[in-house]
């Protein structure tokens, strides 16, 4: 393949693509994310992904639900977002970079008032997250130093790696860790424009939460390293003293704390996790008087999102094999039960997921309101639950009813593994009757899951169907959406047990005649890279491969990788100084002389969780082997490719390898 593809026929017929569904959305929110409501659901505000031109990453900005559409309610340059509503819905917190590019302060809009918002105080890195205090005089703020590592569902790096006044021959420094690499906890108190650090020197704050009027329930850890966030525990900081107490500490991963406004009661959710960010596991609840614990009966549920809708009542959504759920958990007065079931609300087909997983934000009245879409359904903010099913608006347009036009459809689909463990996905196919080339789409993590979405979150999967294929995109064992079990068999076992449940969808597919068994590919990012390059030196029936931001050498990965501690957990606790374990068994780079696939591989050169190398790696094992193999490394990317023109770049070379060795 040409080094240059802009010139060339490929190119042209892909940017078009991505043109005609980009352009009729300019200046206009082409995605959204990030929901929040006033309890009666009268005033809604979400987060909007805005290209004025397809030209590096997206702007965010600000929407409120008015009339069925969505008005812009910041301006002021930069980009906006996490909004947070006052609990008595007077005044609009947020974040924008308006005064430096990437570094994210906090401004104040009072509602009804025309004008630009109202800054607060800078503070010392850019802030992740706030929230407003339950009476509604101080806003809580967790903040990243410049330094601090980017969990790799951010596209890794540092959280001021955006702004440099450094010349571009300066050489890239590491040496220990950096002061700026810390996560703090900040309150403003907007009445009297006071800021100040409440969180001790010491601790890395995670994320955090209200638990009362002077409390905040947090996770926590001692470093601030990436790695770090996989032993972190839920702690309680006192915000007058800085005392902090352990609540709670886990042999597996916490997230998504959440208190009640009286700091009577928290909830934390336990999971084993792959990446920051990305938690769906069982739901606990904590007497924070009686020092009480329970879990929670979610029917099965991994639960991602959490919400106090008053002092006994949790409200909960997740994923359940395919389907998104919401539900309530009612811990009643007095002491906690051992355990407390939870009562369905709703459950859907479609997902609720706008970035990664399932979320939404309930009424005291049992409605949810939720962001949804599938498939062949754009974005729509709506209301669910029982006896509802409302849209308020739809981010439909010209540009999505072409990617309908085009996209084909899907389906969800089940087959047995070799064991007999029943595994799902989601099966989108052109019209028209098959068979037709397969390409398995592998899903990142290890840990994560695949439900029917808008485009599936992959430029790639709709393109390959416009061009002819069909796409299998599998939640193996290690997925979420079917308990904690389920979730943790990858742990300690990548490449193992999960290599069959890809292969027997793969063989059910052919066996009910969509997959021509003569053209079978296969193609995903991080943990799908890193799959893609294991499956082709396992089995030799794929005609092409395309592995994103790989793990091809966990030797080389624990010496360069900013979680080198999560890979050798998720490799049953290897030691890599010694020789026959799983280091160096489940390395696609040691088994490269079985290979015969052609294989394309793609790399961020600003990836800290899987560095660009172990592409390198096994790109030149199979040239060694004579494998035909090509390496793309993108100088401005992290974790994947997220900015356009590289996008483009990317989606010319991925459907260009597959039309060369297995054409539709």
């Amino acid at each position: 393949m040409r080094k240059d593809l802009r010139e060339s026929s490929e190119y042209a017929a892909v940017a078009e693509h991505v043109r005609r569904l980009h352009e009729p959305a300019f200046g206009q929110p082409h995605h959204v994310t990030d929901l929040v409501t006033t309890a009666d659901a009268s005033r809604i505000v979400v987060t909007g992904s805005v290209y004025d031109e397809l030209d590096g990453l997206p702007r965010t900005a600000l929407y409120e639900v008015r009339y069925g559409a969505l008005r812009a309610l910041t301006s002021g340059g930069g980009s906006a977002k996490a909004a947070r509503l006052a609990p008595d819905g007077s005044a609009l917190a947020f974040l924008s970079d308006r005064a430096t590019a990437h570094v994210f302060q906090l401004y104040l809009l009072a509602d009804g008032q025309l004008g630009e918002a109202r800054p607060a105080p800078a503070v010392p890195g850019t802030v992740e997250y706030l929230e407003w205090s339950p009476d509604g005089t101080r806003i809580l703020l967790g903040i990243a130093g410049l330094g601090a590592e980017m969990a790799d569902a951010q596209g890794s790096g540092t959280a001021g790696s955006g702004e440099s006044a450094l010349p571009s021959w300066y050489p890239e420094v590491e040496a220990g860790t950096p002061e700026d690499a810390w996560r703090s906890l900040w309150l403003y108190t907007p009445a009297s424009g006071e800021l100040a650090r409440v969180s001790p020197d010491g601790l890395n704050v995670w994320e955090a939460a209200w638990s009362g009027p002077g409390h905040v329930l947090a996770i926590t850890s001692q470093r601030p390293g990436e790695d770090d966030w996989y032993s972190a525990v839920l702690s309680r900081l006192d915000i007058t003293t800085g005392e902090v107490t352990e609540l709670l500490r886990s042999d597996v991963q916490l997230g998504l704390p959440a208190g009640t406004s009286d700091g009577t009661r928290a909830a934390v959710v336990q999971a084993a996790c792959s990446d920051r960010w990305i938690v769906a596991g069982d739901l606990i609840l904590l007497d924070l008087v009686a020092g009480g614990r329970c879990a929670v009966d979610t029917a099965g549920t991994d639960v991602t999102a959490v919400q106090w809708i008053d002092g006994t009542r949790l409200g909960y959504i997740g994923q359940r094999n395919l389907d998104s759920v919401a539900g309530i958990a009612d811990a009643g007065e007095g002491p906690l039960p051992e355990t407390i079931t939870g009562k369905e609300l709703a459950a859907s087909a479609q997902s609720w997921a706008s970035w990664f997983n399932p979320a939404g934000a309930f009424t005291p009245d049992g409605r949810i309101v939720v962001i949804r879409d599938d498939y062949d359904l754009p974005q729509e903010i709506a209301i669910v639950g029982t006896g509802a099913d409302q849209v308020l608006a739809s981010l439909a347009h010209d540009g999505t009813d072409y990617i309908r036009s085009v996209a084909g459809s899907a389906v969800n689909v089940s087959w047995d593994a070799p064991d007999g463990t029943p595994i799902e996905g989601v099966l989108c196919t052109p019209a028209g009757a098959g068979p037709f080339p397969l390409v398995l789409n592998v899903h990142g993590g290890p840990i994560g899951a695949y439900q029917r979405s808008w485009t599936m979150r992959d430029d790639s999967v709709p393109l390959l169907v416009s061009r002819g294929y069909a796409v299998l995109l599998p939640n193996p064992r290690g997925s979420s959406g079917r308990g904690q079990e389920f979730a943790a068999a990858v742990v300690g076992d990548m490449g193992g047990a999960d290599t069959y449940d890809y292969l027997s969808g793969i063989d059910a597919m052919v066996e009910r005649g969509i997959a021509d068994p003569a053209r079978i590919g296969t193609m995903g990012v991080s943990y799908g890279g890193f799959m893609s390059a294991w499956l082709v030196t396992q089995d030799r029936r794929f005609k092409a491969a395309v592995a994103g931001s790989p793990v091809t050498e966990w030797y080389s990965f624990t010496f360069t990788t900013n979680i080198s501690r999560w890979g050798l957990w998720f490799l049953d606790n290897a030691d890599p100084e010694e020789i026959g374990n799983q280091a160096h068994t489940r390395s696609p780079v040691m088994h490269a002389s079985k290979a015969r696939t052609p294989t394309l591989l793609t790399a961020g050169a600003k990836d800290r969780c899987t560095p660009a190398g172990q592409a390198r790696e096994f790109y030149q094992a199979l040239i060694g082997h004579g494998v035909d193999s090509e390496l793309v490394i993108y100088p401005g990317e992290g974790h994947g490719v997220s900015r356009f023109p590289a996008v483009t770049d990317y989606l010319t070379r991925l459907v260009t390898w597959f039309e060369r060795y297995m054409p539709a």
